[in-house]
């Protein structure tokens, strides 16, 4: 691609079905990407010989949907075609969306929809495991992998927004995601750090059913000694390294903070990380993902 061409960037969305795969192309349509759905990978050549051969005329920003339906050899080719693509000039992102197959299972049964892979011999299960495998190439080379279990419509179009399409060229999107272990840790997770091992507010009666954003949970956490030291080592930690790994041009960061349920101590430590390094970082958010949505996970 001409060196006098404006950067072209290519975002591939990837996933299984019921992820929200859809959901993350019409947001970034809306956001000025053109975006073409189930495009075979091995077509990707031909569409960026096409606009660099129109640079005055052609989009700058482009979003291609590539799934299961895929012919497999493409899938396996992904890796070369997307280093050809990024030494001619683009600049490619892979984001892969997944859930846990109960979430998609229920997605599936809420909206009686037909995976693309099921039929009379394969079953909604297999039809999830198989299309799992086929699009493992993908997976490998994510530069962002999103666990949309427990994701509403909203999160996620959020998500995007900011992680996938920051404000500002080379600007980090770190996300501070408190969780229960209980419930499993999140797919997407960068770094994850275990604070069970500080005092619990369950085993106080008058705080069992509060959370950590409330000020009676708060002030019970900030009178433990180990509560401080394990919060001032975490921001010595992420202190040090946070500049690293943006001047390493790292584009997304979730940093995982679990305890038991997700309730207290997981909450009160994500939020309190994400109060100290807002004000520095300007693409940062937080999420408290056993507080939010936790009787029903709706189709994305």
């Amino acid at each position: 691609m001409d060196s006098a061409a404006p950067l072209v960037r290519l975002v591939v969305i990837s996933g299984r079905s019921g992820s929200g795969k859809s959901t993350a192309l019409h947001v970034l349509e809306d956001l000025g990407f053109t975006c073409i759905d189930n495009l075979p990978a091995g077509l990707l050549p031909a569409l960026f010989a096409e606009i660099s051969n129109a640079p005055g005329h052609a989009p700058a920003q482009i979003a291609v949907g590539i799934d299961a339906r895929n012919l497999m050899g493409n899938l396996e080719q992904l890796t070369e075609i997307l280093e050809k693509l990024r030494g001619s000039g683009v600049h490619c992102d892979v984001v892969f969306l997944d859930a846990r197959t109960p979430i998609l299972l229920r997605r599936y049964s809420e909206t009686r929809r037909k995976h693309p892979l099921s039929s009379l011999k394969i079953d909604l299960k297999q039809a999830l495991a198989l299309e799992r495998e086929i699009l493992d190439p993908v997976a490998a080379i994510a530069d962002r992998q999103i666990d949309t279990s427990n994701m509403t419509l909203h999160q996620l179009r959020d998500l995007i927004r900011k992680q996938i399409v920051p404000g500002s060229e080379g600007e980090m999107a770190i996300l501070f995601h408190s969780f229960g272990f209980k419930h499993g840790v999140p797919l997407d997770a960068d770094f994850v750090f275990d604070v069970r091992n500080l005092p619990n507010p369950y085993w106080k009666p008058e705080l069992r059913n509060l959370t950590g954003r409330d000020r009676e949970v708060i002030a019970f956490l900030e009178s433990q000694t180990e509560v401080a030291a394990m919060l001032a080592d975490l921001i010595g930690f992420f202190s040090r390294w946070l500049p690293k790994l943006a001047a390493s041009n790292r584009s997304y960061l979730t940093i995982a903070i679990g305890c038991t349920g997700g309730q207290h101590r997981s909450v009160y430590i994500a939020r309190r990380l994400y109060e100290h390094f807002h004000t520095q970082y300007p693409n940062i958010q937080l999420q408290h993902r056993e507080l939010e949505d936790q009787h029903t996970t709706p189709p994305l």
